[in-house]
C-alpha cells in the first residue's frame, strides 16, 4: 500500500530536489556536494531529513558497501500534482480561475505566459 504524499517542509523539499535532479540513486555525500553554496547544513542535518524523508515513504535507502543510497520512491511529478492540488483547493476554493487572476493582479505572470496557458488549454479542449 502506498503511503499518502504529505506536504515537505522546505528543508526536506530542497534534500528530494537535489534527489530527483539526479536521476539515478545517491549518496548523503552527493547531496552535501550539491547543496554547498546554497546551504550550511552539516552532513548529520542532511542525514536527518534523509531519515525523515525514508521514515514519509519518499525515499528507499538501501546499503552498499559503507555507503548509503538513496533513491526516490514518490516522483517529482507526483509531489507537484499533490501540491498544485492542495493550493487549489486550499487557497483558491478550487478556482483555477481564481488562481490565475490572483497571479496576474500580483503581475506574477507575464502576458506571454497567459497566452501559453490559454494554448494549452485550446489544445486540451481539442483532445490532443
Amino acid at each position: 500500500m502506498k503511503k499518502s504524499i504529505r506536504r515537505l517542509p522546505d528543508s526536506e523539499l530542497e534534500i528530494m530536489k537535489v534527489i530527483w535532479d539526479a536521476k539515478e540513486p545517491v549518496t548523503s555525500a552527493y547531496i552535501s556536494e550539491k547543496l554547498r553554496g546554497k546551504k550550511d547544513w552539516k552532513i548529520t542535518s542532511i542525514l536527518t531529513f534523509l531519515a525523515r524523508l525514508t521514515d514519509k515513504g519518499f525515499v528507499e535507502c538501501k546499503r552498499e558497501g559503507k555507503v548509503n543510497i538513496y533513491r526516490p520512491l514518490i516522483s517529482e511529478q507526483e509531489y507537484l500534482e499533490k501540491e498544485s492540488k492542495s493550493i487549489l483547493e486550499k487557497l483558491y476554493n478550487n478556482s483555477l480561475t481564481n488562481f490565475v487572476a490572483s497571479l496576474y493582479s500580483s503581475n506574477a505572470i507575464a502576458e506571454d505566459e497567459l497566452k501559453e496557458l490559454q494554448e494549452f488549454i485550446e489544445k486540451l479542449t481539442r483532445g490532443e
